[in-house]
């Protein structure tokens, strides 16, 4: 039978990514919280957004670079931290990286990511932000953030909705771990997709780049609710770089996070993999960006599917806008072929809606652009 592997949206990175995929790692991209309410609701949220065409614009020419902290991208979109990417591909970290360094896009590297920080730092040739989880004792943060100025790192991400992971049924129905470990359920479903064991087994298992040997281990289940204020203002102590604080979903959080000195505030309900009945994102993003105002500096991540996700999200309120699973799953469907596809779909996406707003570049999209009542 005959399988068309080209990306031509999302649902077909999705597809074929479930296609090629073990069941568990699949489960464990795709997978949310709870039921999924959340994420369905967030999509419902993000469908309910109206753009209002306007027509007799010249829009011949136009561009669709972005801007974050002053420095200009290609694309107006970059790509949000994901833990362990190499389960979708074994060189899904550094496709990820040589993307970011082609586009000049932020990479978010995972604490929990499949490579080291120091080698995405220098395979993004700069343009990686080290993403940071709170432990529960302050010794691994420590280190990491020592780490991360090493290596030459400009931008911290520090991820706070996370005081407890989570449950997310589909990873525990399948038995997946982190670190990753291999028992007899797994082996079968490994054996029923060679298209992804073959290279993993000539690779080696998953690791956790920034954890092992001296480097001590990193503990998934492990509680992070003692994390407050006055973890965040030990960090900006710490961190005389960018401090960007992930995972904010109430306006008075991100106030008082402006009022901590962080330097921007990332809307995002990690992609509702944390609370089934948290509110879209989308409508926070809005709430958010009354309450901050225009000029501080504020990103999104969480449901973006397309292009025109992406201008909804701008038109919210984002000064920037990151993405995660469509380049999971179009590394996972083909590789570097389809994580070129996805990005080319999303660039290609965001062009169109422009000239269908009668825009010619990121910066004229405001609230005009949205039909229907906010």
């Amino acid at each position: 039978m005959f399988f068309d592997n080209a990306i031509h949206s999302f649902e077909d990175a999705r597809r074929i990514a479930k296609r090629r995929l073990p069941w568990m790692v699949f489960d464990y991209i795709d997978g949310t919280a709870g039921t999924g309410c959340g994420a369905r609701t967030n999509r419902a949220a993000l469908d309910g957004i109206k753009l209002q065409p306007r027509v007799l614009n010249n829009v011949e020419e136009r561009s669709i670079a972005g801007q974050v902290f002053g420095s200009t991208t290609k694309v107006p979109f970059g790509i949000a931290p994901m833990g362990m990417c190499n389960l979708s591909s074994p060189s899904a970290d550094r496709l990820l990286a040589r993307m970011a360094a082609k586009d000049t896009i932020p990479v978010g590297v995972s604490t929990v990511a499949s490579t080291s920080l120091e080698e995405m730092w220098e395979l993004s040739q700069g343009s990686a932000w080290f993403q940071l989880y709170i432990s529960r004792t302050t010794e691994t943060a420590d280190r990491l953030i020592a780490r991360a100025k090493a290596a030459g790192y400009d931008t911290l991400v520090l991820t706070v909705d996370v005081p407890e992971v989570g449950r997310r049924p589909r990873e525990l129905r399948r038995g997946f771990k982190m670190p990753f470990r291999i028992g007899p359920r797994q082996f079968v479903d490994f054996a029923c997709h060679p298209a992804w064991s073959l290279p993993q087994l000539v690779k080696g298992k998953p690791q956790m780049g920034n954890f092992g040997g001296a480097f001590g281990e990193f503990d998934r289940e492990e509680s992070r609710a003692g994390a407050d204020w006055v973890t965040l203002a030990r960090v900006r102590d710490q961190w005389f770089g960018k401090l960007v604080l992930k995972g904010v979903m109430d306006a008075r959080d991100a106030k008082r996070a402006q009022e901590c000195g962080v330097d921007a505030v990332q809307v995002s309900s990690h992609g509702s993999r944390q609370l089934d009945s948290a509110p879209p994102a989308i409508q926070a993003l809005k709430t958010i960006r009354d309450e901050l105002g225009p000029e501080f500096p504020l990103f999104y991540d969480s449901g973006i599917q397309s292009g025109e996700d992406i201008v909804k999200a701008y038109a919210m309120g984002a000064d920037f806008v990151f993405a995660g699973r469509p380049f999971s799953y179009g590394i996972a469907a083909n590789g570097a072929t389809g994580l070129r596809q996805m990005r080319d779909v999303l660039a290609q996406e965001i062009s169109i809606t422009l000239a269908q707003l009668g825009l010619r570049k990121l910066k004229q999209i405001t609230r005009e652009v949205i039909a229907s009542p906010l």
